[in-house]
């Protein structure tokens, strides 16, 4: 496994005298070369791996496990730069370690991990002299050490280290493949890898990507995902199309199987988990195809993670940058440095002495110097005028990357902490320099304390500080490759990733600003494991699948849903009813009977034409009060009962109209109460002329009951009870307005209702007992000697209005709503109106146009 390690270390100098009795000798490293070094108080050193890249000129080596090598990664050299530009700020601010500088010492390790720990070893040894952790100088005093690591030495470097008690500061890979060790003295110098998969599954989130592939570097990392993210992951309903290791190569045969399964899979978008090495196998995914069948890989959403800062070299190893186009990839927050680039540009092959520059400009400029002993003649010549900024992106990138950020904001880091260990030595200093010298003997683990508390802000605004777990409080980046046919290619930032805020606010997507792959048309891809299960239907798992892929199944009638691929359907709230698609609740309709509609308008007309007609009558009566016929009829019954039959005909209008408190109190005690009275004084007359005739006998002593004291005897008991049948009702279950939500699919039904329907019928069957008592009397009383007998009327009044309650309870109890109330107003008018009609109207008729009939004379000769 190739590797790259950056170390920065801070060395205090040791006074001269204390290491003048050492003999170190001379020793110059064959493996590991000293490229770089600039002398100061403080030493900072690094170990830069100059790493390589795939060298594709075959498909596959004899183990696709080792890919061959080629030329550097020459954006590395951009971490050198960063390296040197935070030491250059900390030595020209006067307040951060005043009276004192640091210098750096840079190595390069070459491919070998024994290198690393030989460059290792040689940091802790005299400059140019191979004696650990011996002093021979003032330079030898090693206090920090900042690296990325690979999984080949992810422990065995920190565990080198840590022996000294040497505070180490990982990013890269290291900030992910390293677990917290107390004994290692190790600080992650960028957020926790945990918050960037989190990231990754708010970003999967966001676009509903549930159906995807995870492809890791090594087992460890993929073993590592499956312990902390796998569950976490599947309860937000992300499946794994794959999840795979490069670790499981072994031979062309099962690379392509491997190739196979990788670019194959049904889903559009695959994680990539690696380290900085890992773009090689990327690489090879998507150049084998090209090389095997000449065609262009399929396209496929990429998501990088910030350990795979993408490196890239593609003109000079002829891979298609285009097989990018639209990759995403997540970086460590980055931010563009107060002089940095001015920094970058002063670069100049005859002012800096800087030993990896050479190399730098024949690969970035593909040109040669004369000196070069490896000098290619088919190159062209370097001039050393060429300008950095020339150079595309892809190959020198001149903004501030991830990683080299995370070596800046660790050199100030360390930089902060010997300020705070300066000024707490120094509080009561007696001469300076006595406490600078003091201060030169510090020891690597007394670092440790002000490295926990450091906090500060960089030059760019950035507020930088570790955790109470020695982790970077930092974001990420979230950046989109747009490539060009030219070999070119702009990152472009395009969301964010804040840890500290809320996991459904911790993201922030520009989808504006993502380009994606040409593959799918500029087109927002999904990648779900089918179709959607659009609204109106449900999802239904399929066996053996995983979780997330499943049929479709319309909804239950009577529920819906209202989004794609919902696990159940719901029903609609209590006011509202699905529409035909069952896809979306509509508010049911309130239905009453109003007068607004043509029902309760004609109904209200018939009830005030048949109120207004019995008012004319009572009129009629009023002004013939002293002719027989009126007189002959019991004059206070016959007031007494137009009364009534005007109450009864006015009753209606309680009936229509959105049914209130009040209005469900009175519409059945007007009624009963009216209605009971007009039926009671129908009985009054019934009797009185039953006892009208049978008084007329010799003898008898009923001619003393005829009259107004017969008439009160009756009407007023009769009533009095049907009032305390009201009273009982109001007061033990009065009427009350509900809205009634079930009955109708589509409508809610208001209505007036009756918590007992025990009471409200003892007062509709005392109505009807009534009645039939009149129907009983009057019948039989039909067949007396008399021309005009008004029993006659009575009785078939009586059938009428027995008939129309008769029709009326089982409609009663049958229907609800308006249809129930306009049949029930329907019954009070037409029984009401059967008593006007056979009662008054022969009268009325006599009195307007046969007035002849109405006389004494002609009353006497009837009774014949």
């Amino acid at each position: 496994m190739v590797m790259f390690v950056m170390l920065i270390v801070v060395s205090l100098p040791r006074a001269v005298g204390d290491a003048q009795n050492i003999n170190c000798g001379n020793w110059h490293p064959q493996s590991v070369h000293h490229k770089y070094y600039q002398p100061g108080d403080f030493i900072i050193g690094a170990i830069l791996f100059q790493n390589v890249f795939l060298n594709n000129t075959n498909t596959f080596n004899q183990n696709p496990s080792h890919p061959q090598l080629g030329s550097m990664f020459i954006q590395n050299y951009q971490h050198v730069l960063a390296l040197e530009f935070a030491v250059k700020e900390i030595n020209e601010n006067q307040h951060l370690l005043p009276n004192l500088t640091l210098g750096f010492s840079i190595y390069d390790s070459y491919l070998e991990a024994r290198w690393t720990y030989q460059a290792i070893l040689q940091l802790i040894s005299p400059k140019d002299r191979f004696v650990p952790n011996y002093k021979c100088d003032i330079q030898g005093n090693l206090m920090a050490v900042t690296e990325e690591l690979t999984s080949d030495i992810s422990h065995e470097v920190p565990e080198v280290l840590g022996s000294y008690k040497i505070p180490q500061l990982l990013y890269g890979s290291a900030g992910v493949l390293m677990d917290k060790n107390p004994g290692l003295f190790v600080y992650k110098a960028e957020p926790n890898g945990v918050h960037q998969y989190r990231g990754v599954l708010q970003l999967l989130l966001h676009f509903k990507w549930t159906w995807i592939g995870f492809i890791a570097a090594d087992d460890m990392s993929l073993q590592r995902f499956m312990e902390v993210m796998f569950q976490e992951f599947s309860n937000h309903g992300i499946c794994f199309a794959i999840l795979e290791s490069f670790n499981c190569l072994a031979n062309q045969k099962s690379a392509m199987k491997f190739y196979d399964k990788i670019m194959y899979h049904s889903a559009n978008v695959s994680v990539f988990c690696g380290d900085i090495h890992s773009i090689q196998w990327l690489r090879w995914l998507l150049d084998i195809e090209r090389k095997l069948t000449n065609h262009r890989p399929r396209g496929k959403v990429w998501i990088l993670t910030a350990q795979m800062e993408v490196k890239y070299s593609a003109p000079y190893h002829g891979w298609d940058i285009q097989d990018l186009h639209g990759l995403l990839s997540f970086a460590t927050h980055s931010n563009e440095l107060p002089g940095f680039q001015h920094f970058i540009q002063s670069r100049n092959l005859s002012i800096n002495k800087d030993g990896f520059l050479k190399d730098f400009w024949e690969n970035a400029f593909q040109c040669t110097f004369s000196s070069s002993p490896l000098g290619d003649t088919e190159k062209a010549a370097c001039t050393g005028e060429e300008r950095l900024e020339s150079l595309p992106e892809c190959i020198f990138p001149m903004s501030m990357t991830g990683q080299s950020y995370t070596i800046y904001n660790a050199v100030h880091a360390v930089a902060h902490a010997l300020h705070a260990v300066y000024v707490s030595e120094s509080n009561n200093r007696a001469k300076m320099e006595e406490e600078r010298r003091k201060f030169q003997n510090q020891q690597p683990w007394q670092l440790h304390h002000f490295l926990k508390m450091v906090t500060f802000n960089n030059s760019a605004g950035d507020r930088i500080s570790f955790d109470q777990n020695g982790e970077l409080d930092a974001g990420f980046d979230i950046t989109n490759w747009v490539t060009f046919p030219n070999q070119t290619v702009t990152k472009v930032k395009v969301g964010r990733l804040d840890p500290q805020v809320p996991p459904d606010e911790a993201i922030i997507i520009n989808e504006d600003a993502i380009v994606w792959h040409s593959w799918f048309n500029q087109v927002e891809p999904f990648s779900v494991c089918n179709e959607n299960c659009y609204p109106g239907y449900r999802k239904i798992k399929k066996e053996g699948e995983p979780f997330c892929c499943y049929d479709c199944i319309p909804c239950p009638e009577g529920e819906i849903s209202d989004q794609k691929d919902m696990a159940d359907c719901f029903t609609c709230p209590s006011d509202q009813y699905p529409n035909k698609d069952q896809t979306s609740c509509i508010p049911k309709v309130v239905v009453f009977l109003s007068y607004e509609e043509p029902l309760g308008i004609a109904l209200a007309i018939c009830a005030l034409l048949l109120a207004l007609v019995t008012a004319l009558v009572l009129r009629l009566f009023v002004k013939h009060h002293d002719s027989p016929i009126v007189k002959v009829n019991n004059r206070s019954l016959t007031y007494t009962l137009l009364i009534s039959l005007l109450l009864c005909f006015l009753c209606p209008l309680l009936l229509i109209g959105r049914p209130e408190k009040v209005t469900c109190i009175l519409r059945y005690t007007v009624f009963g109460i009216s209605s009971t009275m007009a039926n009671s004084s129908v009985m009054a007359k019934t009797v009185t002329v039953v006892l009208a005739f049978k008084a007329t006998r010799p003898g008898s002593t009923l001619k003393n009951w005829v009259g107004k004291r017969l008439a009160n005897s009756i009407i007023i008991p009769c009533t009095i009870f049907e009032v305390v049948i009201c009273i009982v009702r109001m007061a033990i279950s009065p009427s009350f307005p509900e809205a009634d939500m079930h009955s109708s699919h589509e409508e809610i039904i208001l209505e007036c209702k009756d918590p007992s329907s025990t009471v409200l019928f003892s007062e509709m069957a005392y109505l009807g007992f009534l009645t039939i008592v009149i129907f009983i009397v009057a019948f039989f009383a039909q067949k007396l000697p008399c021309a005009f007998n008004e029993t006659k009327f009575i009785t078939f009044s009586m059938v009428v209005f027995c008939c129309v309650w008769l029709i009326y309870y089982p409609a009663f109890l049958t229907r609800n709503g308006k249809s129930r109330e306009a049949f029930e107003i329907f019954s009070i008018l037409t029984s009401s109106a059967s008593l006007l009609v056979f009662m008054f109207f022969p009268k009325c008729y006599i009195i307007l146009w046969r007035s002849e009939l109405n006389s004494r004379e002609q009353l006497r000769k009837w009774k014949s």
